[in-house]
């Protein structure tokens, strides 16, 4: 069984460091032991105030400030009963990944002792350094004050000796610098719209929550062959290496027997992540070799968000304890499958109710349909800002590669949700219907669920995919914050569900009764967002040009995808909303474009490095060892059998020569285009041209480099090969 080596496990069974794993343990004995959740804050709070905690993480209220010290002083005194010797606001800035400082709970005494203490003012708000976080002009780098502030609606947790407190984290005038602030106000919009549409169907509904459940995929490599590979070191994805004659071509990866060694390592990340209360369920064998996935049960969406980020900070922890090393590069090697992170999202009210679920009644299936094509709706109306969320340089090399999804946004339900939603369009009329077609038609709407049994395919060439009570958003990159894509998908739903309330009670207003009122607005709605709707093969060129003859965008790169984020209709949406100000979108969209041209610009110069200082270098070593040889069978054979028996020799020699050339030239040329570009200061325009001017070089140099690989001696050959890299056990 796996040695579960981390202190925060150890703690939570009692086990001493490097006992080995009793085969009766269930998950369920430690599962959460190391999150502050109902069950610890209801034995650390007084009653009255575990309820008032409880109140807020239900309804979204804010804590009243005077009963932060007495949460303080109970989260202490359950996190020292762990082990835990220190505190952190735990929070997601604009870098994509989390942050953290460290502070001891100790105070230092009149009598050179000390005590230990933490109180509401440590819980509630903190003031760490600001100016080094990407802030996209918000602030100047002398500017230092920032604040990070509790979320009560994500439970603490420890990490080894540490309390880990999630927060908000926001610049000292208000602006929010990270994930989670805008996520908040995204999710209470959603709820403030759905709520009211929800009550035309059910009066028993005060809150709607949107659940999100991830599907995280990545691939493990030595940590031998990465530290081999500058490339994966400095850049997450290997810049140069040619295919390896076994890829993923024969399919005997997928959902194959997981490889020992990395089943010991899932066993021990699964092991902690329980422990943190990250619920992860499923674990299996991706498409390319070393390839993974695991996916946990859904959660409400600020907290699946956390726990994301969460898991991957500790599978590198983890990883580097097994000699592994993670990559979550949507694509870290070419010619095979890269890396997504489905997210599969929905909504839910507090009576139990999933509303993309289909029901058992005529009623119910109406309220699934009001929320389904309210759906596609605000997908159609704002799919290029949802685009827009998925941009990265590394999704570019993945999206539309026979592996994931297109970067055309379309939406995917099926043929028989097809079928239900061309005869809605048809079969509704305006003005009153009869009371035979009323019938007729809530039978029809009555038999969704018996439709969609086992009817629901899964189109995995759809960006957006609707998979029997849930969407699933397919084109969201490997590494990732879901958070960025949530406040979107979040933010279009509540514009749109509030537009769809006005629209209703508009007709209501006029004499329409309400069910009709509803399917006659549902029926516009279907025609208005039709040419989002795809059911075929979106790899296909055929789709490109239907898509174009539709009006849906078809934006590649990264760079030019971002500008969706500052149009008139975006910001108009998250002003109304107040989600995100202009200045916060200004900000975002900085900051993007920064991280994009930062990203090949690294890219760029590792690739110049490697060529130059690595690959010419083992080139001419074998291509002199090639000369030496033709030298000396000079000395050995007459000149005919000489030409003939070094022919192959001369070839090699000659291109060698001519690839080292053209590598150095295309090196040079690079670094040309680079320097012109980084004179330019706009920060858009840069990175658009890091895109156009820069980047195309580095897939020159590659392939010059791949073809060098193929015939170098693999003993001189300096980096670690994709056979290696994919295959090592």
């Amino acid at each position: 069984m796996a040695k579960l080596r981390f202190d925060s496990i150890n703690q939570a069974m009692n086990r001493l460091p490097g006992e080995v794993q009793s085969k009766s343990e269930k998950i369920s004995d430690y599962y959460g032991s190391m999150v502050f959740h109902s069950d610890a804050m209801r034995q650390y709070l007084p009653s009255e105030v575990y309820k008032r905690v409880e109140e807020c993480v239900r309804t979204g209220q804010k804590l009243e400030r005077r009963l932060a010290d007495e949460v303080g002083a109970g989260m202490k005194a359950w996190a020292m009963s762990k082990g835990a010797t220190h505190y952190t606001h735990w929070f997601q800035p604009l870098t994509g990944r989390t942050a953290e400082k460290h502070d001891a709970f100790f105070t230092p005494s009149e009598v050179g002792r000390s005590i230990e203490s933490f109180g509401g003012d440590q819980l509630v708000q903190q003031e760490p350094d600001a100016s080094s976080f990407p802030n996209g002009g918000i602030r100047n780098t002398f500017e230092a004050r920032g604040y990070t502030a509790w979320d009560p609606s994500s439970p603490a947790f420890i990490m080894g000796v540490t309390l880990c407190i999630p927060t908000i984290f926001v610049a000292y005038t208000g602006e929010a610098l990270d994930y989670k602030a805008p996520l908040l106000k995204a999710l209470q919009a959603l709820n403030d719209a759905a709520v009211p549409v929800c009550q035309y169907f059910d009066r028993n509904v005060t809150r709607v929550n949107a659940t999100l459940g991830w599907e995280q995929e990545y691939f493990l490599v030595d940590s031998a062959l990465f530290a081999a590979r500058p490339d994966l070191v400095i850049t997450g994805r290997t810049l140069f290496g040619h295919s390896s004659s076994k890829g993923q071509q024969l399919d005997d990866h997928y959902f194959g027997a997981i490889p020992e060694r990395a089943h010991e390592f899932m066993r021990d990340f699964e092991a902690e992540s329980h422990a943190l209360g990250i619920p992860i369920k499923t674990r299996h064998n991706e498409v390319a070799p070393n390839q993974f996935e695991c996916a946990p049960i859904f959660e409400e969406v600020n907290l699946a968000v956390d726990h994301n980020q969460l898991l991957m900070d500790l599978m590198e922890k983890v990883a580097n304890r097994h000699n592994f090393r993670v990559l979550f590069h949507e694509k870290p090697f070419a010619g095979i499958n890269g890396s997504g992170k489905h997210n599969n999202w929905s909504m839910s009210t507090d009576t139990g109710v999933n509303l993309l679920g289909p029901g058992k009644t005529p009623k119910t299936n109406l309220r699934f349909l009001t929320f389904f094509i309210n759906t596609i709706k605000a997908v159609h109306d704002h799919a290029d800002l949802l685009r827009a969320t998925i941009a990265s340089a590394g999704n570019d090399h993945r999206l539309g590669a026979n592996e994931a999804p297109p970067a055309i946004i379309s939406v995917f339900i099926g043929s028989q949700l097809t079928q239900v939603l061309d005869d809605l369009e048809t079969r509704i009329k305006e003005g009153p219907m009869s009371p035979d077609e009323k019938t007729e038609l809530k039978l029809d709407i009555g038999k969704i669920p018996e439709i969609l049994l086992d009817n629901t395919d899964r189109n995995r060439t759809s960006p957006f995919a609707f998979t029997g009570n849930k969407f699933e958003f397919r084109a969201v990159g490997s590494t990732a914050n879901c958070a960025n894509p949530m406040i979107i998908l979040n933010s279009i739903m509540a514009k749109q569900l509030a537009d769809f309330q006005k629209d209703v009670d508009a007709l209501i207003a006029k004499g329409t009764k309400k069910d009709e009122a509803i399917l006659n607005i549902l029926r516009k709605y279907i025609t208005a967002s039709r040419n989002i709707r795809f059911e075929g093969n979106g790899y296909g060129d055929e789709w490109v040009k239907e898509a174009e003859k539709r009006g849906l965008s078809n934006i590649r790169t990264s760079p030019h995808a971002l500008g969706a984020y500052l149009s008139d209709q975006s910001v108009k949406l998250f002003s109304d909303l107040g989600v995100l100000s202009r200045t916060e979108l200004e900000a975002r969209n900085e900051i993007h474009h920064e991280n994009y041209k930062l990203k090949i610009q690294i890219e760029s110069r590792m690739a110049g490095d490697l060529a130059q200082n690595h690959i010419i270098p083992a080139a001419l070593t074998y291509q002199g060892s090639l000369l030496a040889s033709i030298r000396n069978m000079k000395d050995v054979y007459d000149q005919k059998e000489f030409e003939r028996l070094t022919k192959a020799h001369r070839v090699i020699v000659s291109e060698i020569s001519e690839r080292v050339e053209t590598i150095q030239t295309l090196v040079t040329e690079m670094i040309e285009a680079r320097k012109e570009v980084n004179a330019i200061e706009n920060v858009e325009e840069n990175s658009i041209l890091y895109c156009e001017k820069v980047l195309p070089y580095i897939e020159k140099i590659r392939y010059q480099v791949d073809k060098l690989e193929l015939i170098v001696d693999d003993e001189i050959w300096p980096l670690p090969k994709y056979r290696e890299l994919l295959f090592a056990r």
